[in-house]
């Protein structure tokens, strides 16, 4: 039976049409990161909800191994095998990339505007003009104390260093419990615990921080002496045999019952509610006084970024965008309990810890380790000769005085801010 050319026609545009549509439906992407831990939740939560709502996109989350993820990246992205989203380590190791070229610009995405400066420091280029990477976790720095150590004894949680260094005395005086678990072995803890958690009270967060990269202000400075002269008065209450005490020696000592107060990261949550078998709290960075402003560490630790040679944009910029949006957020930091949204947005947290330590937001300023951003890039490290200052200062071997000229003057031997 012959066609019409009419009939043919309608046939040829039906199938085209019919391709096109599919070929719309099909955008598939792929998910490159290092939380291998995460696999079930992306699978289970966050990759059905987006495409419950964008039908024809399909995600794959394809993670590396921790250990191998940057290498294993570069080499992907080198080769143009890369997956279309690329999932973000903070600062330097992202900044490189997009440096490179191969993260795209997402400063104008829509969503971006949900996140603050502070929220995108981590993905920003120096100048400010470029952000390359949707924000989508932070770590909060504070103290998780045991609940009934602290009802036994009658201490509420300190608001004020007053009030903290009384808690600890009392604690101390009783002898049931270690006042504070926190080691100096393995160095991190004390600077990251401790004069990383205290020191934004001290040089107001953002300001100091700030006006240390432009040089304005040095270590030398009060503001960055004091916390360690603060830090030094901890040495009293962390227990016997605490410059010998590793990381997982201290969070046994607290989980077991044996300490009454944990300097923590947030990170803690999941494992410290699978352990301890005790009722837990938390309360921020204690203030110099009563009615100052409370300044928290609220350390952006993970975002997301799309691959500039992405097979399929459209569709990337789509999922970046629903990572930028208040429902990702819920579900992502209610599944993570302690890694929080960056989005300013508030999320309600189902955990009753993990909400203690989020809703310091709503009343404290937000910084980052002072560490992170530029000042790392040479040699000596800043960061890692911040670790071994800490506990010298803690273990007084160092006093505060000369732990700062040794850090400024390590930062001085190549660190030149841009005037």
């Amino acid at each position: 039976m012959k066609r019409t050319a009419l009939t043919t026609l309608l046939m040829a545009t039906s199938i085209l049409g019919s391709a096109g549509f599919a070929a719309a439906q099909d955008a598939a992407l792929t998910v490159e990161s290092w939380r291998n831990d995460d696999l079930a939740i992306w699978q289970e939560k966050l990759i059905p909800a987006f495409e419950k709502a964008n039908p024809g996109v399909k995600v794959t989350f394809a993670p590396s191994a921790p250990t191998e993820y940057n290498a294993a990246l570069n080499a992907k992205l080198d080769a143009g095998s890369a997956g279309d989203l690329i999932t973000c380590r903070p600062f330097d190791a992202s900044l490189e990339l997009y440096n490179k070229g191969q993260l795209a610009d997402l400063a104008s995405l829509p969503g971006m505007e949900n996140f603050s400066d502070v929220a995108k420091s981590a993905w920003t280029t120096d100048d400010g003009k470029a952000t390359f990477c949707v924000p989508m976790a932070s770590v909060i720095h504070g103290f998780i104390y045991n609940q009934e150590a602290f009802d036994k004894l009658g201490i509420k949680p300190p608001a004020t260093e007053e009030e903290f260094f009384a808690a600890l005395e009392k604690i101390k005086a009783d002898g049931t419990y270690v006042p504070m678990a926190m080691g100096t072995k393995d160095l991190w803890e004390a600077a990251t615990m401790g004069y990383q958690n205290i020191g934004p009270t001290y040089w107001k967060g953002e300001e100091g921080r700030l006006a240390l990269i432009k040089g304005d202000q040095k270590l030398t400075d009060p503001d960055w002496v004091e916390p360690y002269a603060t830090l030094a008065k901890w040495k009293p209450y962390l227990g016997d045999g605490f410059e010998a005490q590793s990381y997982p020696d201290s969070q046994n000592l607290f989980t077991l019952g044996r300490a009454a107060i944990y300097p923590a990261g947030s990170w803690e949550i999941s494992v410290f509610n699978t352990q301890a078998q005790f009722k837990m709290g938390a309360f921020p960075p204690p203030v110099r006084k009563a009615g100052d402003t409370c300044y928290i560490s609220d350390h952006n630790d993970i975002g997301i970024g799309m691959n500039a040679k992405s097979k399929n944009p459209e569709a990337a910029k789509k999922f970046l965008s629903w990572v930028a949006s208040p429902e990702f957020a819920t579900i992502y930091a209610n599944a993570l309990p302690g890694f929080f949204s960056l989005s300013s947005t508030p999320v309600k947290m189902e955990d009753p810890l993990a909400q203690e330590f989020v809703s310091w937001r709503e009343k404290c300023k937000p910084t980052i380790r002072s560490t992170y951003q530029i000042l790392s890039r040479g040699t000596p490290n800043l960061e890692n000769e911040t670790w071994v200052e800490s506990a010298n200062v803690i273990n007084g071997t160092d006093t505060p005085d000369v732990a700062a000229k040794k850090l400024q003057d390590g930062l001085d031997s190549w660190y030149k801010p841009a005037k």
